[in-house]
């Protein structure tokens, strides 16, 4: 498969700095959205030493197989990809709190992560907290990440529903992150891509303002992945740009 892609970040209209980080590497097959948290420069700084952190285990382990060893145990129910990506996430865990224990300033930091390991025709997506990766196939926009938030477990336990989960006051309090304390719960899955794929990895600035349904709109509009994602920033904008902003649009096709 062949996968292109564009990434654009805006801080917002009420946020002084953006916390946003993001990689997006096709030689590596690896693309990531962070979402850091901490006040001051902080978040800014986890955000970007988890994806240097991931983007360095995934360079480490090119070509790597079952067989090597691992920091931590290999899960043979994943595939190479989705362990690599699980290790990758547990070891920027671990640098963050390197960064905290060095440095006082930084205590408390923490950071959301979601990405995708592409790997021909399939991917491995890792996911801590409320950033989110959808799929638009076939015409129907889904989410495949599940929000780790207070308001998201809510909504499953029945006690709110989704509308009253977007304007409550406690949506942005995550559940899980990478904040440098126990190894966190990653969640981890193998995906199947097809031709005409369009996936989104954002942070919460999109979503938490802008519906699925105009999400998806968006998303199937021509013109380059560029203009895509300055259309989904000017959305988000549009509807008051509470927090930062970060959307990266992937397009698969046949080779």
């Amino acid at each position: 498969m062949r996968v292109t892609w564009a990434v654009a970040s805006d801080p917002g209209l009420r946020r002084p700095s953006n916390e946003d980080s993001s990689c997006a590497r096709a030689d590596l097959g690896l693309f990531i959205v962070a979402d850091g948290m901490g006040g001051h420069a902080a978040g800014e700084v986890a955000s970007r030493v988890a994806v240097d952190a991931i983007t360095a285990f995934v360079i480490d382990t090119v070509g790597a197989d079952s067989h090597r060893t691992w920091p931590f145990p290999f899960e043979p129910r994943l595939s190479v990809e989705a362990n690599r990506l699980k290790t990758a996430f547990r070891l920027a865990n671990h640098r963050i709190a390197a960064e905290m224990a060095s440095t006082e300033t930084l205590r408390g930091m923490a950071t959301t992560a979601s990405a995708l390991l592409v790997a021909g025709r399939r991917a491995a997506l890792a996911h801590v907290g409320d950033s989110r990766v959808y799929r638009l196939r076939g015409g129907a926009l889904d989410q495949i990440t599940h929000d780790h938030s207070w308001v998201e477990e809510q909504v499953r336990a029945g006690a709110l529903t989704p509308s009253d989960a977007r304007h409550h006051p406690w949506r942005n309090v995550v559940t899980r992150a990478l904040s440098g304390g126990d190894d966190p719960e990653v969640d981890v899955e193998d995906l199947t891509l097809a031709a005409g794929d369009r996936w989104l990895l954002c942070s919460d600035g999109l979503f938490s303002v802008v519906p699925d349904e105009r999400i998806r709109e968006i998303l199937e509009g021509g013109g380059p992945l560029e203009v895509l994602c300055e259309r989904l920033i000017e959305e988000a904008n549009r509807g008051g740009g509470p927090d930062n902003i970060t959307v990266l649009v992937l397009q698969v096709d046949d080779q």
